[in-house]
């Protein structure tokens, strides 16, 4: 049988998987991915059974159902009280994972930097790897697992194409503040660099 190769061979297997063995193992609640111990919404459900009878059950167009992105910008016009283009600004993916993936190979390329934040997602290092970046860690600074702008700063060089940070922070939970937000926006001012 022929072998399969890895292209990330230093990368083990994911925390998912990794916290659910061990939750299997002490007969431990598992709280490392969605596994409610409740039924979905009967309105959901019967939702779901609707439109599958009515026969929308093909694959729907690459970049997602258009009236599905259409309703998104809206919701984002509501929200964040910005416009956008539902046709060329918004993307549907299957999940997390494949929207990181994806955002980081469209803008990584070879011997580019990308800063992440430790504790980090265990996704984001695979992704910068295939697109032939390297990932520069920097740590939160603990206990309230605060970003240290100075090193950010500091990190920050000609190199740098991305900076990947949410908030809340996973997996801490962490907050980042108006202040957070407004250093953030004055260091990536005037730069290529892109925040995911």
């Amino acid at each position: 049988m022929t072998a399969v190769a890895s292209k990330l061979p230093q990368v083990g297997t994911t925390i998912f998987t990794v916290m659910s063995q061990l939750a299997l193992d002490h007969n431990a609640i598992n709280l490392s991915q969605g596994f409610p111990d409740f039924s979905a919404p009967m309105e959901l459900l019967e939702r779901v059974s609707y439109h599958l009878s009515a026969g929308h059950n093909q694959y729907a167009p690459m970049a997602g159902a258009p009236e599905l992105l259409r309703q998104i910008g809206i919701k984002v016009n509501r929200t964040y009280h910005r416009q956008v283009d539902a046709d060329s600004e918004i993307t549907v993916t299957s999940g997390g994972t494949e929207a990181l993936f994806s955002a980081v190979q469209a803008f990584v390329t070879p011997g580019q930097q990308v800063i992440v934040f430790d504790p980090a997602y265990d996704s984001y290092e695979p992704a910068v790897t295939l697109a032939g970046g390297k990932t520069v860690h920097l740590p939160l600074v603990t206990p309230e697992f605060s970003v240290d702008w100075d090193r950010v700063r500091d990190a920050i060089n000609p190199k740098t194409r991305m900076i990947i940070l949410n908030s809340p922070h996973n997996p801490t939970g962490a907050v980042l503040s108006a202040e957070d937000l407004n250093i953030l926006a004055e260091l990536v001012r005037d730069t290529s660099i892109i925040l995911l």
